[in-house]
């Protein structure tokens, strides 16, 4: 068994992928890593790029888009590890972040996932890193900017956790599939990610799932990854990855949340983001920048 298992999905990330490796091998020294890509049909180079400068990396090759979810899960099976790790392939680990982490679930047995402090490349946070229940409310008024408009006020903040000291481990709901890392105990108890979810929303869903199991989730800014955003090799048509990101939100209000509200809320709610994906399709017909990575409607 490695001490470490990490997983990166490509479709056509060859200008990114080597960095991630590169620098995955750099700040993981001493450490037993095994390391598997799963290639959704990349048409640049990205395989042949892989095997030619790092060999060791076990490879997955798909004829089709799986998408993440379905990829994912095909790489943390060919996987045997006392820890997983999910990594974008427009990531880069600094610091021996890996090592940080896995250091801090040990000292904390109860924490079943964590992620590092993300970053963009200029150095500030990207808040989705860490958030709060994806429940309506919270949802809405990250959608309407309530929650940059009122960092401070913990009635709009609740799923970008505004509110919250970046510099201090914190208890959060949810993390980012960007750079996730995982206990093998967690994947023996609840299994594998769900693949209702194309992409997105697929982390908060093994999140929640883990919680309701009674695993903890942190976000730990004792370790730092770079995350590029947009290059991650998702490569879709822009307006599938709006249908997609939209569709992700449904999926996980009427798997996880839809119990907890009246019948008569959920029609409301499914127009509400029905309107919403309209809006952002629009914007996307009126873009003159037509290509979409991995990055999220805003």
């Amino acid at each position: 068994m490695n001490d470490l298992g990490v997983c990166i999905v490509t479709r056509s990330s060859k200008d990114v992928v080597l960095d991630c490796l590169a620098s995955l091998y750099e700040e993981t020294q001493g450490l037993d890593l095994d390391i598997v890509v799963v290639d959704n049909d990349s048409r640049d180079g990205t395989v042949d790029a892989i095997r030619l400068k790092f060999p060791a990396v076990k490879l997955i090759l798909n004829d089709r888009n799986l998408g993440f979810s379905r990829a994912v899960n095909q790489g943390l099976k060919s996987l045997d590890a006392k820890y997983y790790v999910l990594l974008n392939p427009d990531a880069m680990v600094l610091e021996r972040a890996l090592p940080r982490l896995i250091r801090f679930m040990q000292e904390n047995p109860q924490a079943g996932i964590c992620v590092p402090k993300v970053l963009n490349s200029d150095g500030s946070l990207q808040l989705q890193c860490r958030r709060g229940e994806a429940r309506p409310g919270e949802v809405f008024a990250y959608f309407l900017g309530l929650a940059s408009r009122f960092p401070n006020d913990t009635r709009f903040t609740g799923y970008l956790l505004n509110h919250i000291d970046n510099e201090k481990v914190n208890e959060v709901k949810a993390v980012s599939g960007s750079c996730m890392i995982i206990r093998r105990e967690v994947v023996e108890q609840i299994g594998y990610l769900d693949e209702i979810y194309f992409a997105y929303q697929e982390d908060t869903d093994y999140c929640f799932r883990a919680r309701k199991a009674g695993w903890k989730v942190y976000y730990v800014p004792l370790a730092s990854v770079i995350h590029l955003g947009g290059r991650g090799g998702s490569n879709v048509n822009p307006y599938f990855g709006v249908y997609q990101w939209h569709r992700s939100y449904y999926l996980y209000y009427r798997k996880n949340l839809a119990k907890d509200y009246p019948f008569w809320f959920h029609p409301f709610y499914y127009f509400v983001m029905l309107v919403k994906m309209l809006v952002n399709l629009v914007g996307v017909l009126l873009s003159r920048d037509k290509v979409v990575g991995t990055r999220k409607p805003s």
